[in-house]
Order: structure tokens, then C-alpha cells, then sequence
């Protein structure tokens, strides 16, 4: 088939979990098909870096500059606060443009396409053409984030702009999963949230996984001194879960282990996380390969109480037999066992217990890891999810064809 695949950001290289998750589907369904992508670009993305990347498996990559992606601190609050007058969302703001759908018109008058697969909701916007199957691939229902940080966080501004946004993000988002022939979501409980909206969609499960040969377990020992934070850490949901670790559970844990460290690992952490560093606190911004900061780490922390979709880094980390220690929103969505494959707690006291927990305890720490590379091996191969997906758009192609048959019969019994 010849697929084309709108993204908010180019997927190689894979720095972040989204990248990740695209890199892999899209570079494994380029093996068997003709893939072509247009992406915005953020300001200050290597472009030349990105393009040459992803050409290495797709036929034509093509860019279109994204000004909005430059709003961030101050004038980005403003601009959100703007948005609470609209009647559209503040992503709707962010990610719909003129320009890209000027390149996406462009593409479509000198190209035959068999599929457009959009990523994310917050590409929906744009207006697609009839002729092609189109497909909705739901990283997270992005609605679902904005109303748990209504629920739970603590800044009565940003309470008040999430519950406001929510119900506009969710109306854009139910909207367009009437829009597609078929939406891909990470999770059941992800997928029962859509149904449940929209009961009529044709959807499937692909999970996100993980190239266990690229994060294998490291020879050498970790450092038994040395707990993991890592991802998008301009990402809100990793923000606010940081910041409930460096709050509610760090002064615990560094008062009973002085020399303990903390690693924070991702690209652009906002002024409230850097604010952070020192005693203990080591923030590196974003790194070129993330697998020799876990194999360094004695225990993978993800402390997350608000988000959708599942964790890539929860998968990376057991893929390198880590032991994690997770809220149970951090552990949404990935089958895994509290007590044999990863360590829930959801109450500070009980995070900071579970983390010292296999920290004294190296035994432990190895069987859980041991326990968590197996599951990776069953079920959350990347290999796995691309033949899941590509069988999901040849059930689309058919259901398509049969399409004037059930018309036909259906009007034949009328």
C-alpha cells in the first residue's frame, strides 16, 4: 500500500516516547509498503538531522515549520489563557495551520494514496480526502488528560483551564473519530473509553512496545546508589508527576540515603524542575541514547498521576530488567503484576517504601527485573504491534470493498 502518515514532529530520531512508538510502526510497515510522511517541525529541531533519519525508510519526508511549537512559560500561559474564549481548543490553536494544510492539499494533487494514518487527535483537524482509508492512531485519548488534571492538580488556575479545555477537546475528538474509517489505540482501557463514546468504530489495540534486542540488559552492574526519571520532561503529565516526587517523596528518601541521586533524563525541562537540582538532583536535558543512563540506575521511578496511553519508558526499563517502582496511572494499560514484574504505590509514604524496598534488597531487584524482560518478550515487541496493525488495515481494505455489497443488500431489504 501506499500510506501517508500526518505527525506533529519527525519520528527518527527517536528521542521521546511518541517518536519512538512512530519510528518503530512506521520503519517496520516501510519493510512491506511505499511510506511517506509530512510532519511539522518544532523551532530549534535539527531538521536536516531528522529528514536524513527518517529517509532512511521512508520514500519522501516532507516538513512544514510550526511557529506555535516557540510559545512556551508566559506567553504560552497567555495564549492558553486566550484560548478559554474560543470555542476551539488550545491544541486546535497549536497544531492547525494553513501551511501544513496547503502541503497536505499539495501532496494529495501530485500523489495516489492507499491510506493517510494520522497521529493523534490533534492532527485531526485537517481536511482529508475521501478516496484513501484513513486512520486515527490514538497515542492517548487526549481528552482523558485534561480531565484528570482538572480532578487532581493543585494550581486552581490550571484546574480551571483543563476543565474549560476538556470539554472542548472533547467534542474536536469524538468528532473525529466519526471522521476515520478506523482508530488504533494503545490500550483496552483506552479503546473502552472510545467504544464507549462512539460504540460504532472499528478500532484495534497496538499496544506500544519495545525492540528488546536495542534494550537488553546491561553487563555491567548498576549503581546501587542511583534512581531514574526519564522522558519528555516538558510533557505536563511528567512535569506534574516529577514534581509530585521531588515534593512528596524525595526529602523522605535522600534524608534516610544521603548519597543517594536522582536522574532526571529528557529534553526540555521547564524552570520548575531545574530549580531542583543540586543535593542530590542531577537534570541532563535531553540524551542522544537513554540505555546507558538505565542500565546505570538501580531502581526506574515513574511517579505520573495524571496521562493517557501507555508508558514506553515502563517498556524500556523492564525490556533492561529494571526494577520500577510506578503509581497505578503510571502502570495504566501494560499487563503487568504488582509484586512480580513492577512495584505499585500510589501514597508518598508507600512510593518512598517501595523504592528502598529494592534498593536494599539486590535479589529482589534482579527477580523483579528477570520477571519484566519476560513479559517484554511475549508481549510488547515492536515486531508484534506492526503485524497487528498492518493486519488491521488489510481488514479496513476489505471492509472498504465490501462496502457496495452491504449497501446493495441493504437496500435490496428495504
Amino acid at each position: 500500500m501506499r500510506m501517508l502518515f500526518l505527525t506533529p514532529y519527525l519520528p527518527s530520531p527517536p528521542r521521546t516516547g511518541g517518536a519512538r512508538r512512530l519510528h518503530a510502526l512506521m520503519r517496520g510497515l516501510a519493510r512491506a509498503h511505499h511510506v511517506s510522511v509530512l510532519s511539522q517541525v518544532r523551532a530549534g529541531t535539527d531538521v536536516a538531522e531528522a529528514v536524513a533519519a527518517t529517509l532512511a525508510y521512508c520514500h519522501e519526508v516532507v516538513t512544514v515549520p510550526n511557529t506555535a511549537f516557540a510559545a512556551h512559560g508566559p506567553r504560552k500561559r497567555r495564549l492558553q489563557l486566550r484560548s478559554l474564549a474560543s470555542t476551539r481548543s488550545f491544541e486546535h490553536r497549536v497544531y492547525h495551520y494553513p501551511a501544513y494544510q496547503a502541503a497536505l492539499d499539495e501532496l494529495l494533487a501530485h500523489n495516489r494514496y492507499d491510506l493517510i494514518v494520522v497521529e493523534f487527535s490533534i492532527m485531526a483537524y485537517y481536511r482529508l480526502p475521501r478516496g484513501p482509508l484513513l486512520v486515527l492512531d490514538e497515542h492517548n485519548i487526549e481528552y482523558e488528560i485534561h480531565a484528570r488534571t482538572a480532578r487532581t492538580d493543585t494550581q486552581p488556575h490550571r484546574r480551571l483551564y483543563s476543565a474549560v479545555n476538556f470539554l472542548k477537546l472533547r467534542r474536536e475528538e469524538r468528532a473525529a473519530w466519526r471522521r476515520f474509517d478506523g482508530c488504533v489505540l494503545t490500550s483496552e482501557c483506552d479503546q473502552r473509553t472510545l467504544l464507549r463514546d462512539f460504540p460504532g468504530a472499528r478500532t484495534r489495540v497496538v499496544p506500544n512496545g519495545v525492540d528488546s534486542a536495542l534494550f537488553q540488559p546491561s553487563a555491567t552492574p548498576p549503581r546501587n546508589d542511583v534512581i531514574l526519571f526519564f522522558g519528555a520532561i516538558d510533557y505536563y503529565p511528567n512535569t506534574q508527576g516529577l514534581l509530585y516526587f521531588l515534593t512528596e517523596i524525595w526529602p523522605t528518601l535522600h534524608q534516610r540515603r544521603p548519597a543517594l541521586t536522582l536522574m532526571i533524563v529528557g529534553q526540555s525541562p521547564p524552570p520548575s524542575i531545574l530549580a531542583y537540582q543540586g543535593n542530590g538532583v542531577v537534570v541532563t536535558g535531553v540524551v542522544d541514547d537513554i540505555r546507558s543512563y538505565i542500565a546505570e540506575a538501580a531502581v526506574v521511578i515513574v511517579p505520573l498521576q495524571i496521562g493517557g496511553g501507555t508508558r514506553l519508558k515502563i517498556l524500556e526499563a523492564m525490556s533492561m530488567e529494571k526494577a520500577i517502582v510506578s503509581t497505578s496511572l503510571g502502570a495504566e494499560g501494560i499487563d503487568v503484576t504488582d509484586g512480580r514484574n513492577i512495584l505499585i504505590a500510589d501514597r508518598p509514604g508507600d512510593f518512598a517504601a517501595r523504592v528502598e524496598e529494592v534498593l536494599a534488597d539486590r535479589a529482589r531487584r534482579e527477580a523483579l527485573g528477570r520477571e519484566a524482560r519476560a513479559l517484554i518478550t511475549i508481549r510488547y515487541e515492536w515486531d508484534v504491534a506492526v503485524q497487528t496493525l498492518n493486519d488491521f488495515f488489510r481488514e479496513l481494505q476489505g471492509w472498504r470493498a465490501d462496502m457496495p455489497v452491504v449497501a446493495r443488500r441493504l437496500a435490496s431489504s428495504s
